[in-house]
């Protein structure tokens, strides 16, 4: 039996893969720039990220501080909503918007327990907030969910940078718990939407 270069390459290539995911991601360092203060804060998006799993929902929670206190919360909403667009930054966005005034959001900070998506950071540059923290890295999280990061993937800094270079992200800062919540929750989470027991 013959087995073709391109068998070969895709088998070693499957166990790579496959490797990759048995090792749970290594969580990096927190920023330095990151305060005591923002820890606190980063504790409460978490906090929401797993009200969110509870409620039926993947693990992401937002914060908005201003003048050192929490004024909006928002988390996952994307399953019990049926809305793809409800992100924990983006909820927290939508929901608040009409109660916070532009200058109020143009004054926060946004805490957000994953590193915000480029949808995220639309809304997020919209509404004027100049600096976001956030948690866990995206392409750490990706690892966990089978969904294996390009080489040089678009990051939230990236494209703040681009977009606004006066939005200041920070990030990572606590990451292992971050990883800890997403590694409880997204091999279970693929199994029921794969249909597997």
């Amino acid at each position: 039996m013959k087995i073709s270069i391109i068998s070969l390459l895709v088998g070693i290539s499957l166990l790579m893969q496959a490797t990759l995911l048995a090792t749970p991601p290594v969580p990096l360092p927190d920023d330095p720039a990151c305060t005591e203060e923002d820890r606190g804060f980063m504790e409460r998006a978490y906090e929401l990220a797993r009200e969110a799993v509870k409620a039926g929902n993947a693990p992401f929670g937002a914060v908005l501080v201003v003048d050192g206190k929490i004024i909006a919360e928002g988390r996952n909403r994307v399953a019990t909503n049926h809305d793809p667009t409800q992100h924990a930054e983006l909820a927290l966005i939508s929901e608040f918007a009409p109660k916070i005034d532009r200058d109020t959001f143009r004054r926060g900070v946004l805490y957000a327990s994953s590193e915000p998506c480029t949808m995220c950071c639309g809304a997020i540059l919209n509404a004027g907030i100049p600096k976001v923290v956030y948690g866990t890295t995206e392409s750490q999280f990706q690892l966990i969910i089978n969904d294996l990061p390009t080489k040089n993937p678009l990051t939230s800094r990236e494209v703040m940078a681009r977009e606004n270079p006066a939005v200041q992200v920070s990030g990572p800062l606590m990451e292992k718990e971050g990883l800890a919540l997403h590694q409880s929750y997204w091999p279970e989470a693929m199994k029921k939407w794969s249909g597997d027991k």
